[in-house]
C-alpha cells in the first residue's frame, strides 16, 4: 500500500482517512469540489477537486469515496470507475467481518462494525461506527448504516437507503430503494421505496 486518494474533505473523510492510515496506507491525499478554497482537512493536505483526480487517477494505488450523501456518492464512483479508477474497499482492524461475509468495491467499514455470515454489501457502501449487520442480511449499492444501527438476520437493504443513528430493523425486512430510517426507529415491517419512516414501531413520515 502507498498512495490512497480520498474524494470528499468533511468529518467523515476523516474518519475514512484515519481507517485507512489503521490499514497501513501511507500517504492519503483528499481531493474535495471546495478545492483550493480548501486545503486542509485535520491533520491531510487538500490537493485538487474531482476533475484533477479524474486525470490523475493512475497516480493512486487506491481511491476511495468520503461523501455521506449516497446519490452524490454513486455518481463520483462512477465517475471514478470510468476513469480507470482502483476503487479501494476500506476495513476498519477494529471491526468483525466474517470470512463468509462480502464487501463490494469502495464500501468503507468503521471501527466496531459487524457484519456477519453470508451478509453481502453492495459497492460503495458506508457501514458506519459500531452498526451491526447480521447473517443473510443483503445490502445494495451506495447504503449508509449509521453509526449504532442495527440490523437483525436476513434484513434487505436496497440501493441508496439510509438507517439513521441508532435505528434497528426486525429479522427479514425489507428496505425499499431510496428510503431512510429516522434515527431510533425501530422497523418491524417492509418500507416502500423512497419514503422515510420514523418512530418506534417506524411509520411513516409526515414529509413523505
Amino acid at each position: 500500500m502507498s498512495r490512497l486518494a480520498v474524494l470528499g474533505a468533511s468529518g467523515h473523510g476523516k474518519v475514512v482517512a484515519d481507517t485507512a492510515e489503521c490499514c497501513g496506507w501511507d500517504t492519503i491525499e483528499f481531493f474535495d469540489d471546495a478545492w483550493p478554497g480548501l486545503l486542509r482537512n485535520g491533520v491531510w493536505n487538500v490537493v485538487g477537486n474531482t476533475e484533477r483526480l479524474l486525470g490523475a487517477v493512475h497516480e493512486f494505488e487506491g481511491v476511495v469515496v468520503a461523501i455521506g450523501n449516497n446519490r452524490v456518492r454513486q455518481a463520483k464512483l462512477d465517475q471514478l470507475k470510468a476513469a480507470g479508477a482502483t476503487l479501494v474497499t476500506l476495513r476498519h482492524p477494529d471491526s468483525t467481518v466474517s470470512r463468509y461475509a462480502t464487501l463490494g468495491e469502495g464500501s468503507v467499514v468503521f471501527a466496531g462494525a459487524v457484519v456477519n455470515a453470508d451478509a453481502r454489501v453492495g459497492s460503495g457502501a458506508i457501514l458506519n461506527t459500531g452498526c451491526s449487520v447480521d447473517h443473510d442480511c443483503l445490502l445494495g449499492s451506495c447504503v449508509h448504516i449509521s453509526p449504532g444501527a442495527r440490523l437483525a438476520g436476513g434484513v434487505c437493504v436496497q440501493d441508496l437507503s439510509w438507517i439513521g443513528i441508532g435505528a434497528c430493523v426486525r429479522q427479514l425486512v425489507s428496505i425499499g430503494s431510496q428510503a431512510m430510517v429516522g434515527a431510533g426507529a425501530v422497523v418491524v415491517r417492509d418500507v416502500p421505496d423512497k419514503v422515510t419512516v420514523v418512530g418506534v414501531p417506524a411509520r411513516l413520515s409526515d414529509g413523505s
